[in-house]
């Protein structure tokens, strides 16, 4: 083993991140970190990087990236721990930030903790004061994956410790890394940047709508007003994930406001992605390096530590990371969304020399210690340290390989068929054989369906090329509502007349469900306030309802939507209304023996248990969320088979109360809605019989049913719509095919969060 100049004796490092050539502050920072460290261990030591990749093409990385890992494609996680532990690296170092990896706030870098077998640390880029569930959990699960956790900040420490529960003494600190510059007068690259004899004010980075510049901008007149030679400089490419959703609006909307306030002659936009070695050229030549930003929660800024390594005079919001490294004078603070503070601070910083010298003579001498050179031997002592803990403590990869086996046998999400029977109005209600069938036309329970279906694939794997789809889901169901009535219709003939004002309860709530489902998952603001209207629309009507389905339709719509908007008071007092109502019908009508609200069980049953136990988990209300469980356990019981697969109430008859249960005809939807809800009660309690249980269900699709045959189509990627006395039916409609791929999606979704899943005492406010 060879050892370092430092002390740890490791000599096979794997670093785990965004790279260069991809454009991001996170690349940037990874490969600087790589390029320190490179200079510090022995020369026939192994650094190498494992890339995330963000586009399906991945980036012409240089020799030093060994493997990549496609963010949105879960197996690639297992393998690159594969070929981490099988080339026996000796340590991870993981850079963490929730939009790099795949998942539901980024859960799928977690298959691929479980499966190290060496010590992990894992720098945390953000930590979030008001974490959502799934981002608590994340960084719990995280911790415990992980040897140690790495800030940046101390704000960052202090956040783990009180928000999180991590343990203080498996937290580290080590500072934020900077390109080793000299100090020098500021405008000595002026010339090159074509601004001679101007001050420059600089702001750099990936440009979005947090940055705030529009606030600098405005700050701009009364600047000027004293220095009528300044220039505001704008420097970076609109952040590729802003660019994909919403182009260079951002950027243009700058660039008017600049000519609005006739001060386009002073502002420069350079719309480059540039070089180290350029970007300290710009900060030595500002005279002021000006911080508008609009969140007060950021625990670490690249682009504020690198004004602070070339000693530039800082004005800032005073987000946390500002406050904590400007403090003693190294910088000036102003108040957020304040342009006038902003132009009060750099125009007496601007006035006055002295004063400016000495604060930029402070800001150099505390950079010292956070130039890359120092940040990678404090990594290598904290290696050292580490590694002396665990160097003989393999991992425990039972959980792991137990994952991988799971995803192994799930079939690839194929849309296909899905594809095929949409035309430019929505889905087609049926199908024959595989042919879309237009004789019936298309209705709104389908299209609400198929839009739950593609904004859940989309969130799992942000595929945009499903975007236009998706938005005629989205379309039809705007087409569907009817203002006059306050409701939506549900069947629409071939060409385009609706046989009605106004379609069925369950269908209406459908509706809700899917729009609840759009506004947690939208992939961009214009399909999220398109659902939201819509969604705002349908409500008025609900408390109408009467039909036990309407209601628990529409608490899982709500209840989705209060995942994006939890602050929403009527749509909270909406679930609460409609899931207590169907708590007293449950309560009214069940016995023993019999433990439903009516007096025949007949399709997609799952939904109202699934309905209480979402409700009865953030109500909160345990009583109810106990009996939602209760009633999906007895449901699964009473649908399965005596060799154990499972055999759902067929609807040529149902199941009557005192009777016995259809074997025939039996239906996709109510495998759907069982895997559905057993996923949600499994997130919720952490108990894995309810994961088997999704499992058990699923197999239903895929032959483990009473005829032993497969539903799912592997060739076409539908699904045939049930099973009949003498076999399938061979029709692939549109309920039948979206049955079986939100079942399939919610399998992938699960595997994404195998290991964030709270135990119960979490339901009702306890720590996750």
């Amino acid at each position: 083993m060879v050892e370092t100049k430092r002390s740890a004796k490791v000599s096979r490092i794997s670093v785990i991140g965004n790279y260069l050539p991809r454009r991001c502050g996170i690349a940037t920072y990874t490969t600087n970190l790589c390029n320190a460290l490179a200079l510090e261990i022995e020369k026939n030591s192994d650094l190498i990087v494992v890339a995330m990749d963000d586009i399906p093409e991945g980036y012409g990385y240089p020799d030093r990236v060994k493997f990549s890992v496609r963010a949105n494609v879960q197996a690639d996680y297992y393998w690159a721990a594969d070929f981490l532990n099988a080339n026996q690296y000796e340590v991870a170092i993981l850079q963490h930030e929730f939009g790099i990896f795949g998942g539901e706030d980024g859960s799928y870098i977690l298959h691929m903790l479980k499966a190290l077998r060496m010590p992990v640390i894992t720098n945390l880029h953000t930590v979030v004061r008001e974490p959502t569930l799934g981002q608590k959990a994340i960084i719990k699960e995280i911790a415990r994956f992980s040897d140690r956790l790495l800030v940046m900040s101390h704000k960052a420490k202090e956040l783990l410790v009180h928000i999180y529960g991590v343990p203080e003494d498996k937290i580290s600190f080590i500072p934020h890394g900077i390109p080793n510059a000299s100090f020098g007068k500021p405008g000595k690259y002026n010339n090159l940047f074509g601004i001679k004899g101007r001050d420059m004010i600089l702001t750099f980075g990936l440009l979005g709508p947090s940055k705030g510049i529009e606030n600098m901008i405005k700050a701009m007149p009364a600047v000027i007003e004293k220095s009528p030679e300044v220039v505001y400089v704008v420097l970076g490419q609109t952040h590729p994930h802003v660019k994909e959703i919403a182009g260079d609006a951002y950027r243009h909307s700058l660039q008017q406001l600049a000519i609005q306030m006739d001060i386009q002659d002073h502002i420069i936009f350079q719309n480059q992605f540039v070089s180290d070695e350029t970007l300290i050229q710009y900060l030595q030549s500002a005279k002021i390096y000006a911080i508008p930003y609009l969140e007060k929660e950021q625990i670490t800024s690249g682009t504020l530590a690198y004004a602070i390594g070339v000693g530039a005079a800082i004005v800032s919001t005073s987000f946390w990371y500002a406050e904590e490294v400007l403090g003693d004078g190294r910088g000036r603070l102003v108040p957020f969304n304040d342009p006038d503070s902003m132009a009060l601070k750099i125009i007496r910083l601007l006035e006055n020399n002295q004063e400016r010298d000495e604060m930029r003579s402070r800001a150099y001498q505390y950079g010292r210690s956070m130039v890359f050179k120092e940040v990678a031997r404090g990594h290598l002592d904290l290696i050292s340290e580490v590694w002396k803990l665990r160097r003989q403590i393999p991992g425990d990869l039972t959980v792991a390989r137990q994952d991988r086996q799971v995803l192994d046998e799930l079939p690839e999400i194929d849309l296909f068929h899905m594809k095929s029977i949409t035309d430019d109005t929505g889905i087609l209600q049926h199908a024959t054989y595989n042919v879309p069938n237009l004789n019936h036309g298309y209705c709104t329970d389908d299209n609400a369906r198929a839009l739950i279906a593609l904004c859940i694939y989309y969130s799992l794997r942000k595929d945009k090329t499903i975007l236009p789809i998706l938005k005629k889901y989205l379309a039809f169901l705007h087409f569907a509502f009817n203002p006059e009535k306050g409701r939506f219709r549900n069947f629409l003939s071939y060409d385009r007349r609706w046989l009605e004002d106004g379609g069925s309860e369950d269908s209406h709530a459908r509706a809700i469900w899917a729009l609840g489902i759009a506004v947690k998952f939208a992939p961009n603001d214009g399909i999220r306030n398109m659902a939201m209207r819509l969604f705002h629309d349908g409500l008025i009507r609900l408390e109408d309802f009467c039909s036990p389905r309407s209601w628990a339709f529409s608490v899982i719509g709500l209840d989705a939507y209060l995942n994006k908007y939890g602050g929403d008071s009527q749509v909270r007092r909406l679930r609460t209304e409609l899931a207590e109502k169907l708590f007293r019908l449950i309560k009214d009508k069940y016995s023993e023996g019999w433990l439903w609200c009516e007096n025949t069980i007949t399709y997609a049953n799952a939904k109202i248990p699934h309905a209480m136990v979402l409700a009865g988990q953030w109500i909160p209300d345990p009583e109810m969320f106990e009996t939602g469980t209760r009633i999906l356990e007895w449901l699964l019981q009473i649908q399965t088979a005596e060799d154990g697969h499972l055999s759902v109430i067929g609807n040529s008859g149902w199941y009557k109360r005192g009777g016995e249960k259809a074997n025939f005809d039996q239906q996709p939807i109510e495998a759907m809605s069982l895997i559905d809800a057993c996923i949600d009660v499994y997130v919720a309690t952490g108990d894995i019989k309810w994961f088997q249980e999704a499992q058990r269900c699923l197999g239903w699709f895929l032959g483990r049913n009473d005829l032993n045959v497969a539903l799912y189509d592997f060739e076409t990627g539908g699904c045939c719509d049930g099973l009949q006395p003498d076999g399938v039916n061979e029709n692939q409609g549109a309920e039948s095919t979206i049955s079986w791929l939100i079942s399939l999606l919610k399998m992938y979704q699960v595997m994404g969060m195998h290991n964030l899943i709270a135990d119960k005492k979490a339901i009702f406010g306890g720590d996750i």
